[in-house]
């Protein structure tokens, strides 16, 4: 029963959350979404160098747009999803190369990309605490390759809206590292 709840809990999270995300996005003025995730906080710039390939990913409706701030920071990876399963990976890409539909509806590399595992994933959020609780879309993708991959250091991108007290988490959760948004860089462990 208290899975049930927890399940519940985080639907229903998740359209607020959602919900709220949109509306901020929407209301952005043409500057600040310009100025928006354009350039990394001079500490996270010195440890992307040290860690390639970068795993980033393709914004989707209002999720913040990275990929320019990724640029200069090559090699790129992007999750990449063979089917309509639970299981993803990350595939090489470089700006100005081709993106296909996959088949959650999401743009991401060519089948045929080479198959990479990043140094350090940035990925989207839906929800965050202080604590590096993540809430995702609810697909566990993300939980699944990071429990795969223990050592990838893991940083969440989202609107300062998207912050929650306290994510509510089950086991198979995996917290991050760090979160970035547009006001600031929230380091929430020691592994960065």
């Amino acid at each position: 029963m208290l899975s049930e709840d927890l399940a519940r809990n985080k639907r229903n999270l998740r359209e607020k959350l959602r919900f709220r995300r949109k509306h901020f996005a929407a209301n952005l003025d043409v500057l600040s979404r310009l100025g928006a995730f354009r350039a990394l906080p001079a500490p996270l710039a010195a440890i992307l160098d040290d860690r390639p390939p970068v795993g980033g990913y393709v914004a989707w409706g209002d999720e913040p747009d990275i990929l320019s701030m990724l640029a200069d920071h090559p090699p790129l990876a992007l999750p990449h999803h063979a089917a309509r399963v639970d299981t993803m990976d990350f595939r090489r890409w470089a700006p100005g190369e081709t993106l296909i539909k996959g088949p959650w509806s999401t743009q991401q590399p060519a089948d045929a990309a080479e198959a990479v595992v990043p140094g350090l994933i940035f990925c989207p959020l839906v929800g965050f605490d202080r604590r590096g609780g993540r809430l995702g879309q609810g697909g566990g993708h993300y939980d699944r390759y990071f429990a795969r991959y223990p050592a990838i250091r893991r940083i969440g991108i989202g609107w300062s809206v998207q912050e929650i007290d306290a994510v509510p988490a089950e086991p198979t959760d995996i917290v991050l590292d760090a979160i970035l948004t547009e006001q600031e860089f929230i380091i929430t462990g020691d592994r960065l």
